[in-house]
């Protein structure tokens, strides 16, 4: 008889590996290998016979199906969607505990089961624990199906007529079919690809709850979010009231789609107007701020850059970004010393994105420039100027997309003056009698028209 074996496998890249290593061989990560029981595999019966179900079909003779979507009830989480849920999906709800991933999928759950059946699997709650949820959040959710069960293999036997069910988390469910316990990267990796198989052959879709690591990142191996077809990042402050919802990957959708939300004592609501999450009222005061029109998705806001210059008291002087990636802000340091004789070298510099979103793209490179002069200089930047733009190692700015839907959107909140890449001015030359356009070809001009209008 077979004796069982045992193998590590890496619980962040899924590699195999025979015995223990402090690091991963494939990944490079530390501790990061798991012990795992291997059962004996049962005799084959005999050759299996392989038949052929689908065959090849030239791309012309493809139907295209059309994929309806449904509202969730949020109009936020929709637009994040791509514009509503698309029948027999994954869909991957990541985040740090206690920020309200529960309470988003409990109030989506109760709106669609005012129309469907809708099943909601609760593997870390009690019944009870989700009836507590629903009636502090004055939900209809008297035709909601609640399940406490953490084994995969029971939940197959009641989803016969569910159209929409809820898995609370990913981590806390286990298969039979493996000797692993629950949430390990076996575990995670079989009961997702057997969810997929579920939704693609019955057109169930899957809301599914996954945690995260220290680093912000989904737990488990990244072949969890291969399989999903939307991979969603809650994030937000747990003490603050505002919430992001990010997407990260989409099928149906724009993958950089943001939405926000407010959690209040009556659930999470959708925030239409972003002015109080990410422009402050006292900007103009005080220097060191900068606001720039950010293209997210589908939508334009307007977000506000807020730094600090002080002078170090160590021996190197430190460089602390939240919401803009840390290399972007020293390159653009660089160019304000090199380019534009801003000597900061001696400085430590704080670079904050109001109402924690990230910015990643590429222009808002001149906004944080703009906000480090700003700040370097003490001279506030007008309440009512916006500044976008891809700034080079050179000093030179370069044009960047979506440049009149940028200008379009600072008119619309009250922007007086914008200044922008001067390659892209023939684009927006429609907006000139309703709101200043200074081009920009050089960083070094923009200071000098922000802070030396004398030089």
């Amino acid at each position: 008889m077979a004796k069982s074996t045992t193998q590590f496998v890496c619980s962040e890249c899924g590699a195999i590996a025979p015995r223990w290593m402090g690091k991963c061989p494939s990944c490079g990560k530390y501790n990061t290998l798991i012990e795992e029981v291997i059962a004996p595999a049962a005799p084959a019966k005999g050759p299996a016979k392989s038949t052929v179900i689908n065959k090849a079909k030239p791309l012309a003779k493809i139907s295209y199906e059309k994929t309806d979507r449904v509202s969730s009830g949020i109009s936020e989480f929709d637009n994040v969607l791509g514009g509503g849920i698309v029948k027999g999906s994954l869909v991957l709800l990541g985040g740090d505990p206690g920020i309200g991933k529960s309470t988003l999928l409990t109030q989506i759950a109760a709106h669609l089961s005012e129309s469907a059946k809708v099943l909601y699997l609760s593997a870390e709650e009690s019944c009870s624990q989700v009836k507590m949820r629903a009636e502090r959040l004055h939900l209809d959710s008297d035709d909601l199906l609640v399940m406490n069960e953490t084994c995969l293999d029971t939940l197959e036997n009641e989803l016969d007529g569910v159209e929409y069910c809820v898995i609370d988390s990913i981590q806390a469910v286990y298969t039979e079919d493996l000797s692993s316990f629950a949430g390990s990267v076996s575990q995670v990796k079989e009961c997702a690809s057997r969810l997929m198989r579920i939704a693609k052959g019955k057109g169930i879709t899957f809301f599914i709850v996954g945690h995260v690591t220290k680093d912000g990142t989904l737990a488990g191996p990244k072949v969890l979010e291969h399989i999903m077809d939307t991979v969603l990042y809650f994030e937000g402050e747990t003490q603050e009231n505002y919430r992001i919802l990010r997407a990260v990957k989409n099928r149906f959708g724009n993958v950089s789609e943001v939405g926000v939300f407010e959690m209040t004592s009556e659930g999470i609501i959708p925030v239409t107007d972003y002015t109080g999450v990410f422009l402050s009222e006292s900007r103009g005061e005080e220097p060191g701020s900068a606001v720039t029109p950010t293209e997210n998705g589908a939508r334009c806001m307007n977000v506000e850059i807020q730094t600090l210059v002080s002078k170090t008291s160590f021996g190197l002087p430190r460089r602390m970004p939240l919401g803009i990636d840390y290399n972007k802000l020293v390159l653009m340091i660089a160019v304000l010393e090199k380019k534009c004789g801003l000597n900061l070298s001696s400085d430590d510099v704080y670079v904050n994105a109001m109402g924690g979103i990230k910015l990643t793209e590429p222009s808002c490179d001149l906004a944080i420039c703009a906000a480090l002069a700003s700040a370097y200089y003490g001279k506030p930047i007008d309440m009512y100027t916006a500044v976008f733009g891809e700034v080079g190692l050179t000093g030179e700015v370069r044009a960047v997309s979506y440049c009149e839907k940028r200008v379009a959107e600072c008119i619309k909140m009250g922007f007086k003056k914008v200044l922008i890449p001067a390659k892209n001015i023939k684009s927006v030359a429609k907006y000139a009698d309703r709101i200043q356009i200074t081009p920009i070809l050089y960083v070094n001009t923009m200071i000098k028209n922000l802070f030396r209008q004398d030089d």
